[in-house]
């Protein structure tokens, strides 16, 4: 039973941990040639500075002696920016559980030496956890890990090689059945207001049908930004209520990077939403919708995507 309850915990990384990830052409830095090289992969880390967290758990998984003199190993290292993606309950649920904290943390390493550029030439490796990791390439020539940007790149240590990533990476065996997009958003906890308007509408199975869409999912905290005389007004409204909500469709699976190049798209409602880039004094506002940011983007679903947005659009022919 617990282990079913982890694995809840988990469904929350799958919805939440991608979300501010920098665009899919993130730039890549790479170390300088032995700025670590005397250091152990263990003490490199602890002297970048920005691994606090990820050293912690590794010392918590007894996976300290192992990384600092084994080897040689690539470690795709979460950032402590990366690890704070994570809901505090799944950190808790990873240092409730040895086990599974070792498990998922072997995920991010890779037995020998594994520079950028080798890696570049891959498209997928086998982790000393024995799952493999998904390798690509974006067309900007940045190197992405699953879901997860390399920041910076080959980082030397005198038993291997760092490889500094924004995302934690989550082994498939753990990872959440694929959802539709209303499981998705059901399953995520931050929708019920959504989930409720949708079911009012019937719209509910329209999002969990065939697809593929693309949803401007206001959080249950943009509704909350509403008068409640509006709330009540589209609740007494069912053609209206639908109006909005199909302002929030788009057809077809539109990724971020898409959308900021599309600049606008047609929704099923029949008005047009317009794209442009988030305010810059918000880190993970790398896109707005109208004028809502983008918090969490690219949530795959098997019907098509969603994009998580902290205000509620209105059609302007509302």
């Amino acid at each position: 039973m617990r282990r079913l309850r982890l694995l809840r915990v988990f469904v929350l990384v799958g919805v939440l941990a991608l979300m501010a990830a920098p665009a899919a052409g993130a730039h890549v830095a790479h170390a300088g040639h032995g700025h670590h090289h005397g250091k152990n992969i263990v003490q490199t880390a602890v002297a970048a500075g920005n691994f606090d967290m990820l050293v912690s758990l590794v010392e918590q998984a007894g996976l300290a002696d192992t990384l600092a003199h084994g080897g040689p190993f690539t470690v795709f290292a979460p950032t402590d920016a990366a690890f704070a993606k994570l809901p505090t309950a799944t950190l808790d649920a990873l240092a409730a559980d040895p086990a599974l904290l070792k498990k998922v943390l072997l995920y991010h390493v890779v037995a020998g030496k594994v520079y950028a550029a080798q890696a570049a030439k891959l498209t997928s490796a086998t982790t000393v956890e024995g799952e493999d990791v998904q390798i690509s390439v974006t067309s900007s020539g940045g190197l992405k890990v699953n879901d997860s940007n390399v920041i910076v790149a080959d980082v030397k240590a005198k038993n291997g090689v760092i490889h500094a990533i924004d995302s934690v990476l989550l082994p498939p065996s753990l990872a959440p059945a694929p959802k539709n997009i209303v499981d998705t958003a059901v399953a995520a906890g931050d929708f019920t207001t959504l989930v409720k308007l949708l079911q009012a509408t019937g719209l509910d199975a329209v999002l969990a049908g065939d697809g593929p869409f693309t949803v401007f999912a206001p959080t249950d905290e943009a509704f909350a930004k509403l008068p409640k005389a509006t709330l009540d007004a589209l609740a007494a409204d069912p053609a209206l209520l639908k109006q909005v909500l199909l302002y929030h469709v788009v057809n077809g699976k539109v990724l971020a990077r898409d959308a900021a190049k599309a600049g606008s798209a047609t929704t099923v409602e029949g008005d047009t939403v317009t794209f442009s880039k988030g305010c810059r004094h918000h880190r993970h506002h790398t896109l707005r919708v109208n004028d809502a940011n983008i918090v969490a983007a690219d949530v795959l679903a098997t019907n098509g995507v969603i994009h998580v947005i902290d205000k509620v659009l209105v059609p302007p022919t509302g």
